[in-house]
């Protein structure tokens, strides 16, 4: 894993890119959440399909991004690529809130002793 952050942006023509030193990991991440991959004489191309809207497109960037930083790489993530209402949480944020919510205690096993 490198110690460079992968970046989210949204690039002039309106597509959402992906830069950084990316592993085998990441990019297979990368590609479960939507992204496509193209080899360029310098690397990859790493971007969302065109045209699929910017909800769409905001929703799979930051799920990746929440993906990514779950697996603990540095990742920085334009502003513009958040979904709105920024206080709405991400899909991977609800994961993470409804796999924390507290049980109720077991049963106790134990009778309470008859007065």
């Amino acid at each position: 894993m490198s110690s460079d952050p992968i970046r989210f942006t949204r690039g002039p023509g309106g597509e959402v890119e992906v830069d950084g030193v990316l592993d085998e990991f990441a990019a297979t991440v990368l590609t479960r959440a939507g992204f496509d991959s193209w080899p360029t004489l310098r690397g990859s191309w790493i971007r969302l399909p065109f045209d699929m809207g910017r909800a769409w497109e905001n929703e799979h960037t930051s799920w990746a991004a929440g993906m990514l930083t779950a697996a603990r790489y540095t990742v920085v993530l334009d502003p513009s690529l958040r979904p709105a209402g920024d206080a709405a949480p991400t899909r991977a944020e609800r994961r993470a809130q409804a796999a924390m919510k507290t049980q109720p205690p077991a049963p106790s096993s134990r009778r309470r002793p008859r007065r």
